[in-house]
């Protein structure tokens, strides 16, 4: 039996639903874009030994990723758990998990990342890392903000952010190895994807 995905538009009116502020509806688009030029990518090169993330649970799961963020913003609760909670609620329990890992990867598997192994989840969870708001960053930019945001100035909590970041360093290594672009070639490649729309 097939699981349950919403469609673009679904998710859309989710975003309506639980009030999100304009600037996380564009992020969470944003993050959608990168997620689904990475699956497009691996799919393009035909490295990957066992199936692709499966493109359409990817952009849902990348679009719902924020899907509490601005509940939480409000309550100061933890908007990846319960987005976990919203998605289950409303009848996508697949996608509850990509969201409650988008921010760390609690199964991260080196081993299957190295094979070229890739799931819906991880491919949300590094292209959030890569959305700072609604503009395409490199790594190192996207951790300059966490560190700013989250460390409060305190020392260890700026070297925990920093540690638990090495991660989605060594993910990109993995990833980036199996598709045909390169790390910097995003803003560039989503782009080139919008040109035919404004043109056409």
């Amino acid at each position: 039996m097939a699981k349950p995905i919403p469609s673009t538009s679904q998710c859309r009116s989710f975003f309506d639903q639980f009030e999100m502020f304009d600037n996380i509806r564009a992020h969470s688009v944003l993050v959608a874009r990168i997620a689904g030029a990475l699956v497009d990518s691996l799919a393009r090169t035909g490295k990957c030994p066992g199936p692709l993330p499966d493109r359409q649970e990817t952009i849902a799961g990348a679009l719902l990723h924020d899907i509490a963020k601005t509940l939480c913003i409000k309550t100061g609760c933890h908007h990846a758990e319960i987005g976990r909670q919203i998605c289950v609620e409303l009848g996508y329990p697949e996608l509850g998990e990509i969201v409650a890992e988008h921010v760390v990867l609690h199964q991260f598997n080196a081993d299957l990342y190295q094979q070229g192994i890739f799931g819906a989840k991880e491919m949300v969870f590094y292209a959030d890392k890569r959305a700072l708001h609604d503009q395409v960053v490199p790594l190192a930019s996207r951790l300059e903000y966490l560190v700013e945001r989250y460390s409060d100035g305190s020392p260890l909590k700026e070297q925990h952010i920093r540690l638990n970041f090495l991660k989605t360093i060594e993910f990109e290594q993995h990833l980036f190895s199996f598709l045909d672009l390169k790390p910097d070639d995003i803003i560039d490649h989503l782009a080139m994807i919008d040109e035919p729309r404004k043109t056409g």
